[in-house]
């Protein structure tokens, strides 16, 4: 169960990349939920339930993420020598805030993602995860090894 929700962590993470999926959906490439409903048969409604889901947070997401730049721009700025170590403080614990924010809205747009599938999409789910994990560390492996014949 924790692989299938890592995947759809992992699933979701992708789709929040807005313009990656636009230009996967352009190129006429399947977008993340296109492969998620081929790898565990997502119904035509739970796949607009899971768009409705992505869109409505990922643009509260893309917002928040905007003010996190920002934030981390006006830190940089005050790296100077007559800094201002409580612009710092200040800009610091709103940028924890905005980040936290954003980690409290990812983890909810995943879980009702996850509360869109069904328990047999799950276990599909999970078992590809664990074919998935399997191939990644093989090839893993193998690089390793290719890099200590070197």
């Amino acid at each position: 169960m924790k692989l299938a929700k890592m995947f759809g962590t992992a699933v979701v993470a992708l789709s929040l990349s807005a313009p990656a999926v636009a230009q996967q959906a352009a190129g006429g490439q399947p977008d993340q939920v296109d492969q998620l409903a081929q790898m565990v048969g997502l119904s035509d409604d739970q796949q607009t339930e899971i768009r409705g889901i992505i869109d409505e947070k990922q643009d509260k997401i893309a917002k928040l993420r905007q003010e996190a730049r920002a934030l981390q721009q006006q830190m940089q700025a005050e790296i100077k020598p007559e800094y201002d170590e409580d612009s710092i403080r200040d800009n610091a614990e709103e940028l924890g805030d905005v980040t936290g924010e954003i980690a409290a809205l990812s983890t909810l747009m995943q879980a009702k993602v996850d509360s869109v599938f069904t328990e047999e999409q799950r276990n599909t789910l999970d078992k590809r995860m664990q074919q998935m994990q399997q191939q990644r560390q093989q090839q893993q492996q193998m690089m390793q090894q290719q890099m200590q014949g070197q």
